[in-house]
């Protein structure tokens, strides 16, 4: 395995375990089962909500089989394009990426939901609630726009 590929995986599963351990925490010392706010600022607010969608509540109405089989199946291509991929930025995007969604998904399984705490709002209106590993599979997008971008940019040299 190349200094790369480690590399990667040692973001990934370092972002993994970096919130894993803040949901330990909170819900399994501090024992929050959800409701439960931390006033921040004006705009933030600390706050543990249960979301049984993906991202920003999609899909929150399957059920559970349907929901597991269409995130398993994006771990899996994300999984063969960090096999694929030779490039070390694009492969720390995927890790974490990787890490994040798995952190997600152990959620799901301890607790039939996701631990989001992180709640942006505008007055009353809700921007996202989300936690720590969405913030590092934000990360890891940000990491994988460049590819992503150079991809698109290339003439195509069909016929």
């Amino acid at each position: 395995m190349s200094k790369s590929a480690i590399i990667s995986l040692i973001f990934g599963v370092v972002g993994l375990l970096i919130d894993r351990a803040h949901k330990f925490y909170q819900i399994d010392i501090a024992g929050w089962s959800g409701g439960e706010m931390v006033f921040i600022t004006s705009f933030l607010d600390y706050v543990l909500i249960w979301n049984k969608g993906i991202s920003f509540g999609i899909f929150g109405t399957l059920n559970p089989l349907m929901l597991s089989a269409i995130i398993g199946i994006a771990l899996l291509l994300i999984a063969l394009w960090w096999v694929k991929e030779k490039d070390f930025l694009t492969r720390i995007g995927l890790a974490l990426c990787f890490g994040g969604a798995v952190s997600n998904i152990i959620d799901r399984l301890l607790y039939g939901a996701v631990a989001d705490f992180f709640h942006l709002h505008f007055g009353q209106y809700s921007i996202f609630v989300n936690n720590i590993a969405d913030i590092i599979i934000f990360i890891g997008v940000l990491l994988l726009l460049p590819n992503m971008l150079q991809s698109t940019s290339k003439p195509s040299k069909e016929v």
